[in-house]
């Protein structure tokens, strides 16, 4: 095997920054940082052939945009019945500043059709039973007053249910009551084309994209910058890299790769993987009779990732729908990783952490066992739940992306506590970064890139101020605190990405 040294840099060169992984939040940092600071020196390893093709492939990602609008796991119900909405607030606030950049790069004509990456399509809540028809009349009551919620409507009346949802609808014969919220200004994203979108900017920017190039170690000079060790798969070479700045975006192999630079940061930490299912539908005349995302709730015991969906999706520009997820378990913390991610990421430091994760969590483990043994039968039992007449037929299996949920001990919940949602490490002194953990992940890339700004870079962040808010206008602004604000720049983004009825305006 050969072995070269690349990057070392001078103190004349400008800052080098290296990208671990080619998914949608490698290209978001990039694409900013060519925006904000083009001399930089940016180079990308990503151990695929492609961008794009792991945690952020279309067929890996749910896609949905996550804006709060449907998924009832983001507004839980306290103690004393009252519904907490601010996770909800917060992730569609987050939400809103992807769109905000999205629209900035197609009004620049860097994607030229929003379409590729971006559509309109209604979200909804759907609940059975007395009590969860309840849940979701106080839900929509809390939500009411917020411009970010403007539109929802509910409906128990089965004649306009027949309207909203004619295919879960049809052949349903219980008499349970059943209830649904609509809003029609939800999307569909399809993040493994805008990924694929924004490298294609990226190399037309003189980023040094290597793809078959695994990260194998990072480790800290004496310098103080970064040493990372690259495999380069196609020619079985070694190659050392040398960075001011490395961002660890690699999916569900994030955490090992974060655990070799040593940083404090990085003890304590565990990982737990999550992988899943979808059925697909084959049929083209029953795809034709549903379109919408609608969320139903997590059964007991189920992570927050597995609330069942029934989901519109446009994928390589075509009308999809997709059922699912169903939970499952597999040690490897990538699709294309090893069946010992799990062993090997138990660390002396994090041992005690991910054993008492184990404990505190048996009923989760129970699922997913339960999860794993469906059969076929059973798995059709709960797509009938949504679609009464479903039949067997009509649809395949394909197996989703792995998650890895982040296990860390926590002030409010003690050891090994298992986290649900998108978490940023970084080092004291900024010199590295890495994103952990799952939904809502994508939906939220440029709030977390902003927040790598904020604690990594923080002597640029006035120099830069003025470029950001043209790129997000609401940066620094609560929109659900600002209605008026929220109106203009929803107006203009929705114009620009073909959000309303009509043309899409492109500029």
């Amino acid at each position: 095997m050969n072995e070269t040294r690349k990057g070392i840099m001078s103190k004349n060169q400008s800052k080098d920054v290296i990208l671990i992984g080619a998914g949608v939040m490698s290209a978001t940092l990039g694409s900013l940082l060519k925006e904000l600071a083009p001399e930089w020196n940016v180079k990308v390893f990503e151990k695929l052939g492609s961008a794009g093709e792991e945690s952020s492939n279309e067929w890996n990602n749910a896609g949905t945009g996550h804006s709060a609008l449907c998924e009832l796991n983001y507004t839980s119900e306290k103690a004393d019945g009252s519904i907490d909405i601010s996770k909800a607030v917060k992730i569609n606030e987050q939400f809103q500043l992807s769109k905000q950049f999205w629209s900035y790069f197609v009004n620049k004509g860097l994607i030229k059709k929003p379409q590729d990456f971006i559509r309109p399509i209604p979200h909804m809540s759907l609940v059975f039973g007395e009590d969860n028809v309840k849940f979701l009349k106080k839900r929509l009551e809390a939500l009411s007053g917020n411009p970010l919620f403007h539109g929802m409507e509910l409906s128990e009346d089965p004649e306009k249910l027949k309207e909203w949802i004619p295919l879960i609808m049809e052949g349903r014969t219980s008499d349970e009551s059943i209830a649904a919220t609509k809003i029609d200004t939800g999307t569909d994203v399809n993040f493994g084309a805008l990924t694929r979108l924004m490298f294609e900017h990226l190399e037309n920017e003189d980023v040094d994209v290597q793809y078959e190039h695994s990260v194998e170690d990072i480790k800290r000079t004496k310098e103080g910058t970064w040493e990372v060790k690259v495999k380069d798969m196609a020619n079985d070479n070694l190659e050392y890299h040398t960075a001011d700045f490395v961002f660890i975006g690699g999916g569900g192999g994030s955490l090992p790769l974060l655990q070799k630079t040593g940083i404090p940061e990085s003890k304590q930490i565990g990982g737990f993987p999550v992988s899943g299912l979808f059925m697909v539908c084959n049929n083209p005349d029953v795809i034709e009779q549903h379109h919408g995302k609608v969320y139903g709730k997590a059964k007991v015991g189920a992570p927050p990732m597995s609330v069942p969906h029934l989901d519109t999706r446009y994928i390589n520009n075509k009308k999809s729908l997709l059922f699912g997820p169903f939970a499952g378990f597999s040690p490897k913390f990538l699709k294309t990783g090893s069946n010992m991610d799990l062993i090997s990421s138990v660390k002396p430091n994090n041992v005690l952490t991910m054993m008492a994760a184990g404990v505190k969590e048996m009923g989760l483990t129970k699922y997913l066992v339960q999860q794993v043994m469906l059969s076929e039968d059973k798995r059709m039992e709960e797509l009938r739940e949504f679609i009464p007449t479903a039949q067997k037929e009509d649809w395949d299996i394909v197996v989703a992306g792995q998650r890895v949920q982040v296990i860390k001990d926590t002030e409010e919940q003690g050891k090994g506590t298992l986290q649900f949602g998108t978490e940023v490490v970084t080092s004291s002194d900024g010199s590295i970064a890495a994103l952990l953990g799952a939904s809502p992940g994508a939906s939220t890339a440029v709030h977390v890139m902003l927040e790598v700004f904020d604690r990594c870079f923080p002597e640029y962040l006035e120099e830069w101020e003025p470029k950001i808010k043209e790129m997000i206008p609401s940066h620094g602004y609560a929109l659900e605190k600002n209605p008026e604000l929220f109106k203009e720049i929803d107006h203009k983004i929705s114009q620009t990405l073909g959000l309303q009825e009509g043309e899409p305006v492109y500029s």
